[in-house]
């Protein structure tokens, strides 16, 4: 029996050692193309650790974020709300950076120093990123917290604006008025977990604020979505010069930035516009007089869903098309016979998960050129 026990023993000393029940760490990258003059930056400014209302250890979320493929990474525990501090000394509110930032760079993920200000509604909760400390923030009024972190050149954006609102609708105050006309809100959330905040993406066109969404995730982040099936977090897309704190951070003041929030990215069409040509590839061939052999090749991870925006004198093309992604799609356009076929078809349509707008997608053209297959 003894025997039997220590073989079953030394067989699961070997399994583990060679690695059978143990997979190595593996990394998803966000095949989301750069654009003209800029990287395209996937990050996640919104997360929270034991050192707040999370229930990880800050060493966990750099190394989350590495494998699902992000650049950046803010902590962002709470300021007023600690819920563990029975249990953990909080004495310190940079102390879940501190010890997140070796994990980070490990695996060279940018960590930014950030902390959530908690307030009722009106104003919100607010985050502040991008600063030296973040115990200057420990303020009774909401205003002097908010102007203690942008004297420190914060970058500060209204979290999930639909909170407590009826309906998860946002409400805009005076408070925000005068928040926006001092300076002292740069960005706002339009995605917050599983929710989209359609009216707080009008707010941001409107009114030049950031594009912000992220995960404000307190678990461990497989908990809240399911990977294996595809899911992803909600995640900023930040357009920069360079993978640079510094970079990040010019980016984020100039508003470029977009949202990755499940099969949809939401933005101003100056971005989303680049990103889709440069995900999709067309190619086309003319084997008959009446029909074109159309390839569209879609290199991104983003799937795109496209709906006709018009009609085309004699020639009859898709009502809709679904570009798969990291697929190729054949699809066919057909010319009317005894019609001369033309150097060049422009078949406009609509990328229905590509947000500009609230319920606005965004136009493109896919210019079609038939070629004799050789």
């Amino acid at each position: 029996m003894r025997k039997a026990i220590a073989a079953v023993v030394l067989v699961f000393i070997l399994a583990l050692t060679q690695g059978s029940f143990c997979q190595p760490n593996d990394r998803t990258e966000i095949r989301i193309p750069d654009i003209p003059g800029y990287l395209t930056l996937a990050c996640d400014f919104h997360s929270h650790t034991v050192f707040s209302d999370g229930n990880v250890w800050p060493t966990i979320r750099p190394e989350e974020a590495w494998m699902e493929g992000l650049d950046a990474l803010a902590i962002t525990d709470h300021i007023e709300y600690l819920p563990h501090k029975d249990d953990i000394k909080i004495n310190d509110f940079n102390r879940s950076f501190e010890l997140a930032r070796e994990t980070a760079a490990q695996y060279r993920i940018l960590l930014i120093r950030g902390a959530e200000l908690t307030r009722d509604m009106p104003p919100g909760h607010f985050n502040a990123i991008f600063m030296q400390d973040a115990n200057v923030l420990e303020k009774k009024d909401y205003k002097e917290a908010i102007k203690a972190a942008v004297d420190q050149g914060a970058f500060v954006f209204w979290n999930h604006p639909g909170w407590r609102q009826p309906g998860t609708v946002p409400v805009w105050h005076p408070e925000h008025t005068e928040l926006l006309d001092n300076g002292w809100m740069h960005g706002m959330e339009i995605v917050n977990d599983r929710e989209y905040y359609p009216k707080a993406f009008e707010w941001c066109l409107e009114k030049n604020i950031t594009i912000i969404g992220n995960s404000d995730v307190h678990d461990p982040i497989h908990m809240a979505w399911d990977f294996q099936s595809g899911e992803h977090r909600p995640m900023t897309l930040v357009f920069a010069t360079e993978k640079t704190e510094k970079a990040l951070k010019e980016a984020l003041f100039a508003g470029r930035t977009a949202v990755y929030n499940g099969k949809y990215l939401l933005g101003r069409d100056k971005y989303l516009r680049p990103i889709f040509e440069a995900s999709v590839q067309v190619n086309s061939y003319q084997d008959k007089p009446t029909e074109i052999n159309v390839q569209l090749q879609n290199s991104s991870c983003v799937p795109f869903e496209l709906r006709s925006a018009g009609k085309i004198e004699n020639v009859s093309f898709p009502e809709k098309l679904t570009l798969h992604a990291g697929k190729t799609v054949l699809s066919k356009v057909k010319l009317e016979e005894k019609k001369p076929s033309p150097k060049e078809i422009v078949l406009p349509y609509v990328v229905e998960n590509l947000l500009i707008a609230p319920d606005k997608g965004l136009p493109v053209q896919l210019k079609v050129t038939p070629t004799t297959q050789k």
